[in-house]
């Protein structure tokens, strides 16, 4: 486990996002690479609003773009599917929770890809539930 005596940089949750990439199973990065993976410090105010969050401090990812399930041939995309993790609200739950913060990126990237394939919250909190 990385120590940090400091806060973590966007470089580093960067690090840690790619290094969580690298390892899920090949056939599922295969299905996400059209994806970008950014790192910002924490979304908008609009943004956490028309998400239904009182604050964007509540938001810690998200993936902006239309998922697998809704996607055909046809589909031309205006703007890349992106999966955006935020910097602070990460730090914020990792001081808060005291859990290991690779963990913490890796679960929020493995959240935000799965609304890529077309799972809802529900359904994400449904599968952490039975594992």
């Amino acid at each position: 486990m990385r120590r940090f005596h400091h806060p973590p940089t966007l470089d580093d949750i960067v690090e840690m996002a790619e290094q969580a990439f690298a390892a899920i199973p090949e056939e599922l990065r295969d299905l996400v690479r059209g994806a970008a993976i950014v790192v910002e410090e924490v979304a908008d105010e609009q943004t956490a609003q028309e998400l239904g969050f009182e604050s964007p401090w509540a938001l810690t990812g998200l993936y902006r773009g239309v998922p697998l399930t809704q996607k055909s041939v046809m589909h031309a995309p205006l703007e890349p599917d992106t999966i955006t993790l935020y910097r602070e609200p990460i730090l914020l739950e990792w001081v808060e929770t005291g859990e290991d913060l690779f963990r913490l990126v890796r679960n929020v990237l493995i959240h935000e890809i799965a609304h890529h394939f077309g799972f809802s919250d529900d359904d994400i909190e449904r599968l952490e539930g039975e594992g």
